[in-house]
């Protein structure tokens, strides 16, 4: 129910009468509702899908005394160097470092063949590898 007396707009939430005298409300909504309501005002779409895809791994090792620290320079450093998601995950007894989300290997061998050509030295622990991916739509 709306009320237009004094210019303020009254509603009736579950038999309360809540006006704007009483500035703490709060609403509670599910990330899907908020997602759309986002979507509707902005007029872009924000899905986000997990599904099987490809990354491109840049380094991969099992050296416990040294692996885990050049992921994590490696990571460090291909973040100022590259605008994707870099991905790094310990699969016993593998440190990993992955590049990218993609939808199909084409994509992925794309990249992979453009980054050994700015990073030659990676040539040898370089190559795509099928992952759990996320993509925006």
């Amino acid at each position: 129910m709306y009320s237009y007396a004094d210019d303020s707009i009254a509603v009736v939430v579950q038999d309360t009468l809540i006006t704007d005298e009483m500035p703490n409300v709060q609403v509670y909504q599910s990330e899907s509702v908020a997602r759309l309501l986002r979507e509707k005002t902005t007029g872009k779409s924000s899905q986000v899908v997990e599904m099987a895809g490809y990354r491109v791994q840049i380094y991969s090792s099992n050296h416990q005394q040294l692996a885990k620290q050049e992921a994590m320079r490696l990571e460090k450093d291909m973040q100022s160097k590259l605008d994707m998601p870099i991905y790094v995950s310990y699969v016993p007894p593998f440190w990993k470092v992955r590049v990218g989300d993609f939808e199909t290997y084409v994509e992925a061998q794309e990249f992979k063949t453009n980054f050994v050509q700015l990073f030659p030295e990676l040539m040898g622990d370089t190559y795509v590898v099928r992952d759990q991916v996320t993509i925006k739509k």
